[in-house]
């Protein structure tokens, strides 16, 4: 045996029956169980409730405001006249309805009601509340009576934005109504010339509202137009074309006006147009002749019509034109191919336009293609060759874009309206389009790709989608991009629409329009069609921008406010009347109700009520004078009455009360409580051979006031009764067995308000088979949810749960799962109480005070659980103190002046009681000061003005309506941190050349948890300034050393301290400057800060870091070896020495070496990154401390913002990059591949120009070929100076070997003549000195006088202009100067000076 189901409806909320003329009668209809009840008003058979259930709190932030500030309202003025009083929340199983706090009144969410509304056609209540409980026959429905329609119209009152008038004749004919529009034609109204045109307007009111049009502004006369009518009892116009006339002539802009006593309201202003479908215009199309693999573009350019045409191209014989990423359309209509082929001259192509409202097809002459192919024949084989176009002989190119032009274009949307954003490119290969979007990734909810990825489509586009998208195209050739600057506009939309307003005499309202847009719309007021400004003035009545105030309203103020905000996007109109309604209380139900409910259920009792002013609502029993409210009652501020669990003393008439200023109403409910339907003695599972006789079971307790029905079911359809079977009230019979019968039947009994049911499984044997056990042979399963949960035996702190296992399907049940849930701080969140052995189907709970218990259990076997049970019926427990107090308290700033004190807030378990809050105590630990303390009922509570990282003790304790918990223990907390001080004593040495020593004290005043020390450090040597260096110290690091890589530059040191806040005041020092410090000497500016060796190879030493990049300086250096020359544009570096001249060829680089010096962390780091690069290509080395295997990431980004990365193993260094551009800035940095947050630091390099690697190449130069004939118009000018000079008799004595230099104190010659010397070792003005300070070595220290008769220039080895001349001296004279410098022509212009 094994029970499957419980009491079907023993947690209804009761029967309800309408009144007789015997007061009360027996007529019954079924209601529904407490999960299925509908939060808007429970519309039964015969009945019309509203909501009953509490509403604890609100879901969402914003109706937590509202909810707030109507509580504010409420105390000023009376709220709108609505059915009672807002409802709130509801706190049973039934869905949740949002209510807001309009002008004036409650409203409730339109897209909330619109489900609830929907909810109302299936919600019909049923005895059967799942499917396991079977089929019961439906009662007989009962057509609802007038009052029921009355009251639903009544509820709905308090939910909508447009307040309906009653269908009760007696309440319609008294309360009054402005008019409402309730349906008009759209704002761009697009008709078909062939149909009659209609154009809607249907407006309410009371009385019935009349109607006129205006149109393009003016009034519109329809008697004067024998084609117009206009519909009865509705303002809709008819434009009736079947006389004749143009649908053109009634183009324009119209707008309804609906008018009576009380106001007018406004429809929007409707565009008419007409749908127009003009013809293609006549052209004759040439052959379009293009090369193959060339693109191409076929233009469709369809006439324009309204609304636009559907494009699509087909061939001349109407077949379609197949499309790929090669060919397709784009949005415009024309016809793109990426390349041509020459199987595309197979067909020719006609562009088609269809029309929407003509439902026509018009046809374009078609194009014919011409392609021009290096190979004639179309072999279809080439078509699937792996290298089509090469095979075809078409040449690859990279792609280029059809559309849009350009590299960059930019596109306006709507707010909500679709963006499309398209990408044709030609190439050939055809290319492939990929999507970005710059900053960030595409929305993948909204954005999808169409036309073969070549239009990328965001729809319902909002203000977070604009930005720049770009679409790459590429091939194997290349790639390219376009960007696209999306812009996001938005027409008005709202976000406060005015809602209707009905208010009682003397009360205050408002109505609101806020809209937002871009740009931002303007608003503007006009009552009754009128603008605002040119109405009647209104003492009563106030403008404040988008809000009206009315204060101390009276009949008079009715009317109807339209609010249009608008901006060059579009516009809003919207109509909201204010009515004032002065109603005594009436009551909207059936008087005498008689409602009928199961034990121990739950219940409420609906009163429902209408006036204005709202009434109040109050309860009684049996005449009793006292309120009913607490314990087991609960009034919901709509009047209805909750009792939480039906016992037999709550049997007897309650009476509801309702009151306002001008009198009171009132009506009586008569509640019966049944006992609940029970099968005590339930059908067991049974074995039987062929032919014998089975009995099944079924024995069941019930109310004896209420009709009992049994019923069964043979797998679980309804059980055919035949002649051999007898149904009797407590069992089942089946006579002579057969194979047919075998299967699960289940005995269903019910009654109107309640059912129960069980099953048993009949296994039927064969006449020479031995019986076995059904349970081995059929296949194991999950058990079946347990049934029938009751809570028995109440207590403080515990209660007995009974419930009846389901079946166990071939599997015994181990273990039964008790949860609970509770409905104050998680509704819907259920948790784990406890668990029990297989064998037991009754446990007492334990229970924690305080909390509204609801429980269900699940049944767990060797398969697996069991779904679980229906929940049971909630118990509350009694309040008491907290037992604990909240845990996790820190205490931490979140500022330098203050201190956030946090917790982990209590949950309902362990709450106890109403109202919980905390206690939050703190005070100066150093200073044990008196207690501060506040009470706070969030998770968190900020002290402010306190000193700057000062230790708290902190205290926060749990406190409840019932009292206050344990006393809690104290935790250290700290106030907020600030920048430290500066380090002191900061003190810099230098013992020798190659170190300086740094020393340091903490900080006198840390302000807070010290982080570290933070050094940076750049050498200079007079105006020029190396590259900054930053090391990270620990914050007990005192010393460092500097090792110098430049014995000549000083450095220049600043020091902070880091706290969490960050880095506070530095202070600065120098090193000392070294004895007899040279002058700086400036260095070409040509020259890249890097040493080079006699290999001509480039050498990176911590010293290049301070020289970074291309555009750093380069400190003197002490010539200390042989000088040497670095040429920056040319391969051969030539070395000097006192005994030989060596020429050695270097690589091809002259660019320098990067890297950055860091020291050794503790942790796993990557550190003393070494970049060398050359103009194509750079060598990468770095320090790690990983263990062997790790895998590594280089990542570099150009100067295009492309980046790339190489994955690197461990072991593999240096790593060369090889795809460099020459001249371009990158920046590198080297992380660890299993964990991207390990990484270097970003360094940057640069890497240097391509240059010629011949050296003969270079007399093919222009710049080298302007610069020798430079250099020869210059010989030329002096060699005339001298003939000029010597034709006017002057004298030239020369000196030779002359040791004194030429100085002021030599006069000149009395003839004027002036006197040249040649002097070894003396640079002249405008002479270049090498790196290292020295004059320029050259190989001749001829005077230009020894050869001032002419001779041919010549060029030494290095290109360098010599200026010797062909007289020659004597070969002893001139080996004994061979260190002498050359007299340059430069020098001889500024001796002639």
């Amino acid at each position: 045996m094994r029970r499957l189901a419980a009491r079907g409806a023993a947690g209804d909320a009761g029967e309800v029956v309408a009144p007789a003329a015997d007061g009360w009668d027996s007529a019954q209809a079924r209601s529904p169980s407490p999960w299925r009840l509908i939060g808007l008003c429970a519309i039964w058979d015969t009945g019309v409730f509203l909501p009953s259930a509490a509403w604890n709190g609100v879901s969402s932030g914003v109706e937590r405001r509202r909810l707030n500030e109507a509580k504010k309202v409420s105390r000023r003025m009376p709220l709108s006249p609505r059915i009672s009083h807002p409802p709130r929340k509801q706190s049973l199983e039934s869905s949740y309805i949002f209510y807001t706090l309009s002008q004036g009144g409650w409203e409730m969410l339109s897209s909330v009601q619109e489900i609830q509304l929907k909810r109302f056609e299936v919600t019909r209540p049923r005895g059967l509340g799942n499917k396991e409980r079977g089929r019961v026959p439906r009662m007989a429905r009962q057509p609802a009576p007038p009052w029921v329609h009355a009251a639903f119209l009544f509820c709905l009152l308090g939910l909508g934005g447009a307040i309906e008038i009653p269908m009760d004749p007696s309440i319609q004919n008294e309360l009054t109504q402005p008019p409402t529009i309730t349906k008009q034609s759209v704002k761009d109204h697009i008709v078909d010339p062939r149909d009659n045109i209609l154009i809607e307007c249907e407006a309410k009111g009371n009385p019935a509202p009349s109607f006129h049009w205006t149109r393009n502004s003016r009034f519109f006369n329809i008697a004067k137009d024998p084609r117009v009518s206009m519909r009865r009892r509705s303002g809709t116009l008819v434009i009736d074309f079947r006389s004749g006339g143009r649908p053109e002539e009634y183009e324009g802009e119209y707008q309804c006006f609906a008018r009576n006593k009380f106001g007018t309201a406004l429809s929007n202003r409707i565009r008419l147009q007409v749908s127009k479908s003009p013809l293609w215009p006549k052209e004759n199309l040439d052959p379009v002749v293009v090369q193959e693999g060339a693109p191409l573009t076929l233009q469709c350019n369809p006439p324009p019509g309204l609304p636009s045409p559907v494009i699509f191209w087909m061939s001349s014989s109407m077949e379609p034109i197949a499309q790929d990423k090669r060919v397709s359309q784009g949005h415009n209509g024309d016809l793109y191919f990426s390349n041509v082929m020459l199987q595309d001259m197979q067909t020719d192509y006609s562009c088609n336009a269809r029309f929407h409202f003509t439902h026509t097809i018009q046809q374009k002459n078609p194009f014919t293609l011409k392609v021009l192919t290096n190979h004639p024949y179309n072999d279809s084989s080439l078509r699937n060759h792996p290298d089509m176009y090469s095979a075809r002989g078409v040449a690859e190119r990279t792609p280029s874009f059809m559309y849009p032009q350009g590299t960059a274009s930019s596109q306006m949307v709507l707010r909500g309206m679709d963006l499309l954003l398209e990408c044709i490119a030609s190439g050939v290969p055809t290319p492939d389009i990929a999507w970005y979007k710059k900053g960030g990734d595409l929305p993948s909810d909204k954005a999808k790709f169409e036309n073969f990825n070549k239009a990328l489509r965001i729809t319902n586009v909002s203000e977070e989608d604009s930005g720049e998208y770009f679409c790459l195209a590429s091939n194997k050739m290349g790639s390219i991009r376009h960007t696209i600057s999306v812009r996001v506009k938005a027409a008005p939309y709202w976000l406060d629409e005015p809602k209707n307003l009905i208010l009682a005499p003397g009360e205050d309202g408002r109505l609101v329009c806020r809209a937002n847009g871009n740009p931002k719309p303007t608003v503007q007021w006009m009552v009754n069609g009128e603008p605002l400004q040119s109405a009647p003035p209104n003492p009563n009545r106030e403008v404040a921008g988008d809000t009206i105030i009315f204060r101390d309203t009276q009949i008079s103020s009715r009317a109807v406010y339209q609010c249009n905000t608008s901006n060059e996007h579009g516009y809003l109109l919207a109509n909201a009347f204010v009515s004032v309604l002065d109603v005594p209380p009436r009551m909207l139900s059936p008087r005498n109700q008689l409602i009928r409910v199961i034990l121990y259920n739950r219940t409420r009792l609906d009163c429902p009520f209408f006036g204005s002013p709202i009434p109040t609502l109050r309860w009684f029993k049996n005449g009793q004078g006292s309120n009913l409210d607490g314990g087991n009652y609960h009034v919901y501020e709509n009047g209805s009455l909750e009792i939480k669990m039906i016992r037999k003393e709550d049997q007897g008439i309650y009476t509801c009360v309702a009151t306002n200023i001008l009198g009171k109403a009132e009506n009586q409910v008569r509640l019966e409580v049944k006992d609940p339907t029970r099968i005590y003695r339930m059908p067991e599972d049974q074995v039987a051979k062929r032919g014998t006789t089975v009995q099944l079971e079924c024995r069941v307790k019930h109310d004896p006031s209420l009709k009992l029905t049994v019923s069964w079911l043979k797998d679980d359809e309804p059980l055919y009764i035949g002649n051999r079977m007898k149904r009797e009230d407590d069992s089942l019979t089946i006579f002579g067995v057969a194979e047919r019968d075998q299967g699960s039947y289940t005995c269903v009994a019910s009654t109107e308000l309640d059912q129960d049911l069980a099953k048993a499984y009949l296994t039927v044997l064969a006449d020479q088979a031995t019986p076995t056990n059904r349970l081995a042979a059929l296949p194991k399963g999950r058990p079946d949810r347990p049934r029938d949960l009751e809570l028995t035996d109440l207590a403080e702190r515990s209660v007995r749960l009974t419930w009846i296992p389901g079946d166990d399907n071939n599997s015994p049940i181990t273990d039964y799962v008790v949860q609970f849930e509770e409905d104050q701080f998680q509704p819907g969140v259920w948790h784990d109480h406890s668990k029990y052995p297989g064998s037991v189907n009754s446990a007492v709970l334990r229970l924690s005070p305080y909390v509204n218990y609801q429980f269900r259990v699940i049944a767990i076997n060797e398969v697996g659980s069991s779904h679980p049970s229906l929940p049971s019926e909630r118990y509350r427990t009694s309040g008491a103190p907290p037992e604990s107090n909240p845990g996790d308290v820190k205490g931490e700033g979140t500022r330098k002046n203050n201190m956030e004190i946090t917790w982990t807030p209590m949950n309902a378990t362990s709450a106890f009681g109403p109202n919980l809050r905390y206690i939050v105590k703190w005070r100066r630990r150093e200073t044990r000061e008196a207690w501060n303390n506040v009470t706070v009922w969030g998770s968190r509570y900020v002290v402010g003005q306190t000193p700057v990282y000062v230790p708290y003790e902190i205290r926060v304790q749990a406190e409840n309506d019932f009292g206050k918990g344990p006393e809690p223990e104290s935790v250290i907390g700290y106030s907020g941190e600030d920048l430290p001080s500066a380090p002191r004593r900061f003190r810099v040495r230098q013992p020798n050349l190659e170190t300086i020593n740094l020393e340091w004290d903490h900080p006198e005043h840390p302000n807070g948890i010290m982080l570290g020390y933070t050094l940076k450090y750049v050498a200079f040597n007079g105006t020029k300034v190396g590259k900054q260096i930053v090391e990270n110290f620990s914050p007990n690091q005192t010393k460092f050393t500097v090792q110098r890589t430049d014995p000549v530059s000083r450095y220049r040191f600043t020091l902070s301290a880091r706290t969490q806040v960050g880095s506070g005041e530095a202070v600065t020092e120098e090193s000392p400057a070294p004895p007899n410090e040279a002058t700086p000497t400036a260095a070409p500016p040509t020259l890249p800060p890097t040493t080079v060796g006699a290999t001509g190879a480039v050498s990176s030493t911590d010293a290049t870091a301070i020289a970074a990049t291309t555009e750093a300086t380069t400190a003197p250096i002490i010539p200390t070896v042989a000088p040497t020359t670095i040429a920056t544009t040319t391969v051969a570096t030539t070395t000097a020495t006192a005994a030989t001249t060596t020429t050695t060829e270097s690589p091809p680089t002259t660019t320098s070496g990067t890297k950055i010096h860091e020291s050794a962390p503790d942790e796993q780091s990557i550190w003393n990154v070494t970049v060398l690069p050359n103009s194509k290509w750079a060598n990468i080395t770095w320090k790690h401390n990983f263990g062997p295997g790790t895998d590594f990431v280089v990542e570099y980004i150009d100067s295009n913002h492309t980046k790339k990365t190489v994955p690197v193993k461990a072991q593999t260094q240096p790593i060369q990059l090889t795809d460099l551009y020459p001249g371009m800035t990158y920046t590198l940095r080297v992380y660890s591949r299993d964990n991207e947050g390990i990484s270097s630091t970003v360094i940057t390099f640069m890497t240097s120009t391509a240059y010629t690697n011949n050296q003969a190449d270079i007399a093919t130069q222009g710049w080298f070929i302007g610069l020798m004939c430079a250099i020869a118009l210059l010989v030329l000018i002096l060699l005339i100076v001298c003939f000029i000079k010597r034709s006017r008799g002057g004298k030239y004595p020369v000196r030779e070997k002359k040791d004194v230099p030429l100085g002021p104190e030599d006069p000149k010659e009395e003839d004027g003549s002036f006197d040249y010397s040649d002097e070894d070792n003396k640079p002249l003005q405008g002479s270049q000195t090498s790196l290292d300070g020295t004059i320029k070595q050259q190989e001749s220290d001829d005077s230009l006088v020894d050869y001032g008769e002419g001779g041919e220039g010549q060029f030494n080895e290095d290109g360098s202009f010599i200026g010797q001349y062909t007289v020659k001296k004597d070969k002893d004279e001139t080996e004994g100067n061979e260190s002498s410098e050359a007299t340059s022509p430069v020098n001889a212009i500024y001796s002639l000076a």
